[in-house]
């Protein structure tokens, strides 16, 4: 594409026009302006229209014109606030209806936008639309991530079109705490699919020795290893989603579907026997022999890396990075810094010669669905593992039964512990005393890496929703670290203040 200018889109028919509508609602974030021209009749009512209905997933919601209103807000799924500046008599008359704080509120779809003079973001992008005979053609200008964002939501909508899904209806589905985003698509007829958004990983600033966090900490570069670890998951007996089609220069992905049922109850309090059955998934897996060279297409490998001490250790230092400021308003002291990671180096010493297997890294109930109507394992749907690594087992133990987004009493981390024990002990001569030290060592590895991220998530992403997740992080903290192998390091950051409750 030219610099700030779209290759421009022709529209067969309304439903074209409402499908543009969609893709431009996938690709919109709070703060996100939209300007809309065009005469009467070239389309600007229905592709507002669709728009709208996207965020807020209904397609029946009433849209009216806001053309004596001047505005109409919605509550989507973040505010959308739908502009008609035809009737407006100066620029200035834009103060009276609080212009800026609407635009910090949201994202707007501003219809007549010239009308507003010079008043526009910087950064908002253009949509003109234009009768072309019988059809209608689009043309998306502008500069700035929200026009990137168009672009690839079009990419998006043209890979669904290979797939044969080009008249798909899509509606955001759910996104985590990295840059991936999925929506569920629709067509008459057809069981849901999802589709994911994978873009490369941008690999950040240099961190340590010259290289930059995501390759120390071994995070996937593409949705190749997604692909690859799927089919390898999927060969050993585990339920993952069905790869339909992908795309792996652009990092899209249409799959199955495999439903939306999870861990906890109707009060959101976590199930026994959900968590028991993750576990003896876990004892299953961890039981085989898995390659560490797989094929994501044919000539595409994906290598799975070692959960290292390099690895280890740039993850447990997001808690003196990020964390300890946050609770200090300091960084922390370089002698602070060369104690914590004395101990450290001391307990990944203990697990030197141990069991190592895949480990899916994020083994948790966000990325397990349940499946009530399956039997044994297929009960269990399992996401998200693309940043899986070799290393031991223990640590996706500890990531199931000290699960970051949900307060696990200690009988329910208890039973989950057991049962793999006891899954492991039946399928063979298994070593439950240096299990249960690596599991102490990984719980307090995972949980200290989770207090830095979830303060890293607030402070450079803008993101401080994880924030409410803090006590349940430094209450699984205390427990793993109350085994004996772990007394050195348990009184070093009783020291510190590491595990008192602090507020932000």
């Amino acid at each position: 594409m030219e610099d700030g200018l779209l290759p421009a889109l022709f529209l067969a028919d309304e439903a074209a026009t409402a499908r543009l509508g969609e893709d431009i609602a996938m690709a919109l974030k709070p703060g996100d302006a939209i300007a809309l021209k065009g005469d009467l009749g070239a389309g600007k009512s229905t592709l507002a229209r669709a728009l709208i209905r996207a965020l807020a997933d209904d397609a029946a919601l009433e849209v009216p014109s806001p053309t004596f209103t001047l505005l109409q807000s919605y509550a989507a799924r973040f505010p959308v606030h739908h502009f008609d500046l035809y009737r407006l008599g100066s620029p200035h008359e834009l103060d009276e209806l609080g212009f800026e704080e609407i635009l910090g509120d949201g994202a707007a779809l501003i219809e007549w936008p010239e009308q507003a003079g010079n008043r526009l973001p910087a950064e908002t992008v253009q949509i003109e639309l234009t009768h072309e005979g019988e059809r209608r053609s689009a043309q998306i200008s502008g500069n700035g991530p929200l026009l990137e964002r168009i672009a690839r939501s079009l990419a998006m909508r043209a890979f669904l079109g290979d797939a044969g899904w080009g008249d798909a209806v899509r509606r955001a589905f759910a996104g985590d705490a990295s840059a991936r985003g999925y929506e569920i698509v629709t067509r008459a007829s057809e069981v849901p699919r999802v589709l994911m958004n994978s873009p490369p990983l941008v690999m950040g600033p240099p961190v340590r020795d010259g290289r930059p966090y995501a390759e120390i900490a071994h995070t996937a570069k593409t949705v190749a290893a997604f692909v690859a670890i799927d089919r390898a998951l999927s060969d050993g007996g585990v339920t993952v989603p069905q790869i339909h089609a992908q795309d792996l220069d652009h990092g899209f992905v249409l799959m199955q579907h495999l439903g939306s049922e999870g861990f906890l109850d109707t009060e959101g309090k976590p199930i026994k026997a959900r968590y028991e059955a993750a576990a003896l998934l876990l004892a299953m897996m961890h039981g085989q022999e898995w390659a560490c060279r797989l094929e994501a297409a044919p000539g595409i490998l994906h290598t799975v890396p070692p959960f290292d001490r390099d690895a280890m250790m740039i993850e447990a230092d997001l808690l003196v990075d990020w964390y300890v400021p946050a609770i200090t308003g300091a960084l922390a002291v370089e002698q602070i810094r060369a104690d914590y990671r004395r101990h450290w180096n001391a307990l990944l010493d203990r697990l030197e010669g141990r069991e190592t297997t895949l480990m899916l890294r994020d083994f948790h109930s966000p990325n397990i669905v349940w499946r009530a109507e399956r039997k044994g394992h297929d009960r269990l749907g399992i996401l998200d593992f693309q940043d899986a690594l070799v290393g031991p087992p223990a640590y996706d133990v500890a990531s199931l039964a000290m699960d970051a987004r949900v307060s696990v009493p200690p009988k329910i981390e208890r039973a989950t512990y057991d049962a793999y024990i006891a899954a492991r002990n039946a399928a063979g001569d298994f070593d439950t005393g240096a299990f249960a030290e690596a599991y102490a060592i990984m719980a307090a590895q995972r949980n200290s890496k989770i207090l830095g991220i979830f303060v890293r998530l607030d402070r450079r992403d803008g993101k401080p929703a994880y924030l409410k997740h803090l006590p349940r992080i430094r209450d699984y903290l205390r427990r793993a670290l109350a085994h004996p192998a772990l007394t050195e390091l348990r009184t070093f950051y009783e020291e510190q203040g590491f595990l008192e409750e602090r507020p932000l």
